[in-house]
């Protein structure tokens, strides 16, 4: 059994900071990668920003520059620290991971989701 849980979502005004922050527990052999998707209202779900367990990024055009993704392979949890937010990032961000939970293959894992509030 494998569970990611997602931390740090809140109501931040515009140009404002969160760091939001993912941990994955339970029967973990190896992660391949960690990612962080948003949804907001009415929309789809959305890539934000992807790292490799070997730290090649990759991230969604709209928060190039603004948004950096971080992980820890040894401590399995990653980050992703969001500054310059702006309203159009309000949204629900979910965790994503690549899991081989000790079965031989890899699996996608999703968290719960953390809600990102950006409003004056």
């Amino acid at each position: 059994q494998v569970t990611l849980v997602e931390s740090g979502g809140d109501l931040v005004q515009p140009g404002g900071s969160l760091r939001l922050s993912c941990a994955a527990s339970g029967s973990i052999f190896s992660i391949n990668a960690m990612g962080w998707y948003r949804q907001a209202p009415g929309k789809q779900r959305e890539q934000v920003a992807i790292i490799s367990s070997g730290a090649s990024t990759i991230y969604a055009d709209t928060v190039k520059g603004r948004f950096t993704i971080s992980s820890d392979n040894g401590k399995n949890m990653v980050w992703l620290q969001m500054n310059s937010l702006k309203p159009e990032d309000t949204a629900v961000y979910y965790c994503n991971a690549d899991i081989d939970a000790e079965t031989g293959t890899y699996r996608t894992y999703w968290g719960q989701g953390t809600q990102v509030t950006v409003s004056s």
